[in-house]
């Protein structure tokens, strides 16, 4: 009777912990696709620079990786929802899968964020560097405009001199610039809008390791459960035999 108990238990877990992992995924995708997609990743993706390529590769790896582990997640938690309501033993071993695949691919992003996101900030700010550089030293219009591009989205305009008299883009363009972001220099507020996001991105990887741990308990007990029949609440097979 206790496991019986224990059984019924697990299940309801399982149905709230699946709820979660929907969530989760949902919020996965959206974080991806405003990862890709927002103007302020694209402004910097679109200054070409060679030096940039670690960013260029993150921004387009983001894509389909974030968005492969969002439909796993859901996979996976549909598979669960339906594994504990019909007790089947193949639907459970796959959700099991689908969440070690995502432990292992949450467990390397959150790795990742820790170790190496401040090279993407630093590729970042390389990008703004080599655009200011180029534009204070020749007169492209195209760099112009990059760098007005980008000015115009941070809300910024120029780099803070420690010594020294402002450059001829601060005389030009910053006082064309938007109210109130003249006094912002770019390079602090590059790199503290990318230290924002990655944080965003280390908190939810970090919360997905979490479920997919707590998610990988419940589908193992449950399927060992099911597999050997032990305390089950669906209704027993009756064989008729002759007497």
């Amino acid at each position: 009777m206790t496991h019986r108990y224990w059984v019924r238990a697990m299940k309801c877990q399982l149905l709230v912990a699946s709820l979660f992992v929907t969530l989760l995924g949902i919020s996965l995708s959206i974080l991806t696709v405003v990862t890709y997609y927002e103007k302020h990743f694209t402004v910097m993706k679109d200054v070409s620079l060679e030096k940039r390529s670690y960013y260029r590769t993150f921004h387009t790896v983001v894509c389909p990786i974030g968005l492969g582990l969002s439909i796993i997640l859901v996979l996976a938690a549909l598979l669960s929802i339906v594994a504990t309501l019909r007790e089947l033993e193949s639907a459970m071993a796959v959700g099991f899968f689908c969440f070690v695949v995502v432990f292992c691919a949450s467990v390397q992003a959150t790795y990742w964020t820790v170790t190496d996101s401040i090279v993407v900030e630093n590729a970042v700010m390389d990008a703004y560097d080599f655009v200011y550089e180029d534009v204070r030293t020749n007169t492209s219009n195209a760099r112009r405009q990059e760098l007005q591009s980008i000015h115009e989205t941070f809300l910024c305009c120029g780099k803070k001199y420690p010594f020294g008299e402002p450059s001829n883009i601060e005389k030009e363009m910053c006082h064309s610039e938007t109210e109130g972001s003249t006094q912002k220099h770019c390079l602090p507020e590059i790199q503290h809008f990318m230290e924002k996001h990655m944080s965003f991105i280390s908190v939810l990887m970090s919360i997905t390791v979490f479920f997919m741990v707590y998610g990988m308990f419940l589908t193992s007990f449950l399927w060992i459960s099911i597999h050997f029949k032990n305390s089950l609440d669906r209704k027993g097979k009756y064989i008729l035999t002759r007497q």
